[in-house]
């Protein structure tokens, strides 16, 4: 005896598992990174990863997941406190600016420090630079890189989802073209190792930046903040300029594999190198001036306020001295005797007894 319906339900779970099978390939693309190669080591193979056009999909995956955080953010933290501080428009753009930066610089900063510690890097400074080209990436290397990249455009929609002004667009795209262009640059050059580091000291000094201005709108008078912001901004900048120079210049350049070879990763010529220390010294000459311009604009503005307070307290003792004048003086002289103002001496008169 046959069971037909037997067949068929076997044949129909054939086809779920495969359809399944098919979603789930689908769904890694877009959640984890793509092009895994396996590497043979003395305790083993490890897994590592490369970049290619599929890492285009898994980026615009994470865009959406930026975007949903962005919107929990803002909705269950700033717009609380924005309704608490009545702010104006202009201060109430900034604060959401800031509030959803330090969110991001926190984490950012967490997570760097993290795979920096667990991948050796600051322990052994030597690997920022030997057996370049560092094409194959351990997992949370890549996955750093996809997110900050996939941050970093989800900002641009944002500038239209959140009403920014216009005045404010040129200024955040300059920022948000230059970290897309950072990232994207050490992740297709082959200098991730760098690139972390690079990213750690501009991460730090931005959270600073951002919880000084945070403490500023809800307290104007609330300064302090941004000194302690100046004084990291400064030594990141050394610190950069310093390490870029030390890997590059001197690093790259006695490593025995120097040869432009597109296929195999490897930009380690001389015009690499010139290339891309002209890229950092550029923009960090260009960071220290916008920095000059706010310190100055600073002072300024505290010059200005010192000023004024001292014109209206001038103003008020003045005042007050001229107030305690009148009052002693009620009457008016004529001919050395104080009169009233009816004319009349101030002084009472003698009654004439009857």
């Amino acid at each position: 005896m046959t069971f037909p319906s037997l067949g068929f339900s076997s044949q129909l779970t054939q086809g779920c598992v495969l359809s399944l099978q098919v979603t789930a390939k689908t769904a890694f693309l877009f959640i984890l990174p793509q092009y895994n190669v396996s590497v043979p080591t003395a305790d083993g193979e490890i897994v590592l990863y490369h970049y290619g056009l599929k890492d285009l999909v898994t980026i615009l995956f994470y865009i959406f997941i930026a975007i949903i955080l962005h919107a929990v953010v803002q909705e269950y933290a700033l717009d609380k406190i924005n309704r608490r501080l009545h702010l104006s428009k202009v201060k109430h753009s900034k604060f959401n600016e800031s509030g959803q930066l330090v969110a991001f610089h926190l984490t950012s900063v967490a997570w760097c420090l993290y795979v920096i510690a667990t991948e050796g890097y600051l322990s052994n400074p030597r690997s920022l630079w030997e057996n370049y080209p560092h094409v194959h990436l351990p997992f949370q290397v890549k996955f750093f890189y996809l997110c900050q990249l996939a941050y970093w455009l989800h900002a641009l929609p944002e500038l239209y989802f959140q009403k920014v002004r216009k005045e404010e667009i040129p200024r955040q795209l300059q920022y948000i073209s230059l970290y897309l262009v950072h990232i994207a640059g050490a992740y297709l050059l082959n200098l991730t190792r760098l690139g972390l580091i690079l990213l750690l000291l501009q991460y730090v000094a931005e959270f600073f930046f951002h919880v000084a201005r945070l403490f500023y709108f809800t307290d104007e008078n609330n300064e302090k903040l941004f000194n302690a912001w100046a004084v990291v901004f400064v030594v990141s900048r050394l610190f950069t300029l310093t390490l870029s120079v030390l890997v590059i210049a001197f690093g790259l350049a006695r490593v025995e594999n120097q040869a432009f070879d597109p296929e195999k990763g490897n930009f380690n010529t001389l015009l690499f190198r010139m290339f891309v220390l002209l890229l950092v010294c550029f923009s960090q000459a260009w960071m220290m001036w916008r920095f000059i311009h706010f310190q100055l604009r600073r002072w300024r503005e505290y010059r200005n306020e010192q000023s004024a307070r001292k014109r209206a307290a001038a103003v008020a003792v003045h005042g007050k001295q001229q107030s305690k004048t009148v009052k002693r003086e009620s009457g008016y002289h004529e001919n050395g005797v104080v009169k009233a103002e009816n004319g009349t001496s101030p002084r009472t008169k003698k009654l004439k007894s009857p």
